[in-house]
């Protein structure tokens, strides 16, 4: 797996996603390419912004359980797999304005290094380790990138 610590790896996800045009078309899945950027900085949102509330007690139980494996782990995501609520994008969202914040995060997950992230908690998983953090963030990015060919 890639490495979103790694220069060498972040510079090659900042030369996919300057691939990407506002026609860009997804090869599966209903999302625009500015609804996809957007989806995907909801990760980053909820590493670094207050803007997403704290599922509850039950609900980070469950997704601790049910979830955290699938998402943490090093197996790609599958195709069209299902969406949680807080990442559906309906609205349709400005391209350069998503691409810039996206830009942004993934330059400041760098700068922040894995340090940083080790043993930090996560909004819905509680503490994870900087593997665990990487694969998150890396596996993420790819499988939408590679939906839109890029």
């Amino acid at each position: 797996m890639k490495n979103v610590f790694d220069q060498n790896d972040v510079n090659e996800v900042i030369e996919r996603i300057n691939k990407l045009s506002p026609e860009t078309k997804a090869l599966w899945g209903k999302m625009s390419v500015s609804q996809m950027l957007a989806h995907c900085n909801v990760t980053y949102e909820m590493a670094y912004e207050n803007i997403h509330p704290e599922p509850n007690s039950f609900v980070k139980l469950m997704l601790k359980l049910f979830v955290k494996s699938s998402v943490v782990n090093e197996t790609p995501y599958k195709k069209s797999s299902q969406t949680a609520p807080a990442f559906i994008i309906k609205e349709e969202k400005d391209f350069a304005k998503e691409k810039e914040r996206l830009i942004s995060y993934i330059k400041k997950t760098y700068e922040l290094g894995a340090s940083h992230f080790d043993g930090r908690k996560s909004l819905s998983f509680g503490a994870l380790n900087k593997t665990e953090w990487n694969n998150m963030f890396y596996k993420h990015l790819d499988h939408h990138l590679s939906q839109f060919g890029a």
